[in-house]
């Protein structure tokens, strides 16, 4: 898309109306300070009538009004009716409805229209080329950008500050990130808003480093710099530095906003990190921080990943006002917990409260069936979809689907509604079926799906160890070594198990057989005293799980030294008796781990609670919330 910048360089050329102040009438003011109560979209329609009907149908600041209140209510396509109606419309009627096109994620449009002003020989001013850089920024327009840019040094607008900002967010987001230091460079030092945008158009990247170069430099941060900082390393999956940034806040007395507290938030779900979000939590009563429905979904999200799910049920009845997301998060937290029923009546409620349900709450309440076993329920809820709420099923959704009857056993129904599909399978669903394939010993189909896998060039880490032990738990050595091989030649590297804990407010990491952690004699100590404790009630190691061609006494070894119980020992030597011990792991808890912690509940008289890939495991007096099914 292209436009000329020679039409408006010139002197003579002004904004249409932009010198025109004529006296505001009384039927003026009364109908703007009618458009300025409208609460909804309907009470607009009776309000334009009455201004044709008066004759102030292109009065230009009645439909200024109308614009900016369309936009705002989102009712854009009025908007633009409205404006085609308008003869004569002026820059500032082209920029509210500019505004209200990038407000609404129509950054085309807004290019656009921007470029039909320019045609017209209507004169930008600094608000409509800020409006017009935020759409070429959002919409990743670059080129457009770039003449937008050529056009702002003609008209001398290249020192107003807001141009400058804009012009940097554009840059950012296009990944121009030479061109967006040029501009940072020029605005004066230590600007803490220019230094914001160019820590978050780093960030978006993935230039962590960079990003923190620059916040480093910042003498004199305000929360957005701050906020801009720890959002960007909880989006980069830097969450310890994220929260060591937030005590830094604290420590230099700002306060932190309503955006900083979900960014927390977030760090402490993906990190377990319940005693810090339960303080973030008081923080937030404390200092008067608005629980509003986002706080209050990040709260319930915090709660259920960090085992929970009480206080998680609590928050969600406390809160006000709750949208699809709340639901959503509630459903979510509630099937991960193993209350499919509770998840699913969940879903009835939204619906019976007058909310629709979208994509999303369809894949967390289809979850909740999986987990649950809710064979019959699932399907009547997937189906349900198009025939009740014209939602249409995404791969996710038949993901959920053949994940269900996996679970429960039924594989040649799995795969048999995998090749009906009007899609094809993605790597997700494939391995579901694979996993469940491995689960219920059904070695043949396991194979026919890895090699769809395989030969898609779909095939991840996990795709290549599932087939490894599918060909090891049925002692085909020499075929699981072959896989293996075969991964490795490939560059595919194995994610390793690792497990983490919370013990007065740090996290500690564990991985398979760790060795680095300050107090590793006395964990293994620990260990050995716990495996005799186990093996005095009972326990026997299944070996049969070690999926390698070694002795059995090594298989017990390798089974010993898996991160959750290396965390399980961390947590009780560091806490006191009977103390809760909450493990973050993110692979699945295979079935020798499980069986050993519900006798550690036993012997040692804790509960403990594990967060694996798929669920939270709830361990207390040698038995587990999922019933072994999991």
């Amino acid at each position: 898309m292209s436009f000329s910048t020679t039409a408006v360089t010139g002197n003579s050329i002004f904004p249409r109306n932009s010198n025109s102040r004529p006296k505001i009438s009384q039927n003026r003011k009364e109908v703007i300070s009618l458009l300025q109560k409208c609460k909804h979209v309907y009470q607009i329609q009776p309000i334009h009538a009455k201004i044709i009907r008066n004759a102030q149908g292109q009065d230009p600041f009645v439909i200024f009004e109308l614009l900016r209140l369309c936009s705002n209510l989102n009712s854009i396509d009025y908007a633009n009716k409205i404006f085609q109606q308008t003869k004569t419309p002026n820059v500032y009627l082209y920029t509210a409805l500019i505004d209200g096109f990038v407000s609404s994620g129509c950054y085309l449009d807004a290019i656009r229209l921007y470029c039909q002003m320019v045609n017209e020989f209507i004169l930008p001013d600094n608000y409509a080329i800020t409006s017009v850089l935020k759409a070429c920024g959002f919409g990743l327009a670059l080129e457009v950008g770039r003449e937008v840019h050529a056009q702002i040094l003609k008209l001398g607008l290249s020192t107003n500050r807001s141009v400058r900002m804009k012009l940097m967010g554009l840059y950012g987001k296009c990944g121009e990130f030479e061109h967006a230091r040029q501009v940072f460079d020029g605005m004066p030092e230590g600007d803490v808003v220019a230094s914001s945008i160019m820590i978050t158009s780093y960030v978006d990247y993935g230039l962590v480093e960079e990003a923190n170069g620059v916040f480093n430099r910042v003498r004199s941060k305000d929360t957005v710099c701050w906020t801009a900082m720890i959002d960007g390393l909880v989006r980069n999956g830097e969450m310890n530095r994220a929260l060591e940034v937030f005590r830094e806040m604290q420590r230099n007395n700002v306060r932190p906003n309503e955006v900083t507290i979900v960014c927390v938030l977030s760090a402490c779900s993906q990190l377990g990190a319940l005693e810090l979000g339960r303080w973030v939590h008081s923080y937030m009563d404390k200092y008067g921080i608005e629980f509003n429905y986002i706080v209050g979904g990040a709260l319930i999200n915090m709660y259920s990943r960090c085992g929970d799910i009480d206080e998680a049920v609590d928050v969600f009845g406390k809160m006000q006002e709750r949208d699809v997301s709340s639901y959503n998060s509630m459903i979510e937290g509630l099937a991960m917990h193993g209350k499919s029923n509770e998840a699913v009546e969940m879903f009835w409620t939204m619906i019976k409260q007058g909310l629709r349900p979208n994509s999303i709450t369809f894949v967390k309440v289809l979850n909740a069936c999986s987990h649950g076993g809710l064979l019959e329920l699932g399907f009547e809820i997937f189906h349900s979809m198009t025939a009740r709420h014209s939602i249409q099923p995404q791969i996710e959704h038949y993901g959920c689907m053949v994940d269900l009857l996996g679970r429960s056993g039924k594989l040649e129904e799995a795969y048999s509604f995998i090749t009906n599909m009007k899609m094809a399978p993605d790597h997700i669903m494939l391995g579901a079926l694979l996993s469940a394939c491995k689960i219920h010993g059904n070695l043949e189909l396991g194979e026919s799906v890895a090699e769809i896998l395989v030969n898609c060039g779909d095939a991840d880490s996990g795709t290549y160890v599932l087939l490894s032990n599918v060909y090891s738990s049925s002692g085909r050595w020499k075929e699981a070594a072959q896989v293996r091989a075969e991964m490795k030649e490939g560059g595919t590297p194995k994610e390793p198990g690792c497990s983490l804990i919370e013990v007065n407010n740090e996290i500690h990491e564990f991985l398979l057989g760790d060795l680095r952690h300050p107090k590793i004699e006395e964990i293994y100590k620990k260990l050995e005293e716990l495996n005799d404790e186990l093996k005095s009630e009972g326990y026997l190691p299944a070996t049969e799980m070690v999926l390698h061609d070694i002795e059995d006494r090594q298989k017990e070894w390798a089974l010993s030294i898996h991160s959750e119980r290396l965390a399980i020992c961390y947590g009780l030597i560091s806490t006191k008796p009977f103390t809760t011990l909450r493990i973050v792991k993110n692979l699945r808890v295979c079935n020798d781990c499980h069986s050993m912690i519900k006798l550690i509940t036993k012997i040692t008289k804790r509960k403990l609670v594990v967060r694996d890939r798929n669920r939270f495991h709830h361990f207390e007096n040698g038995a587990c919330s999922c019933a072994d099914y999991w």
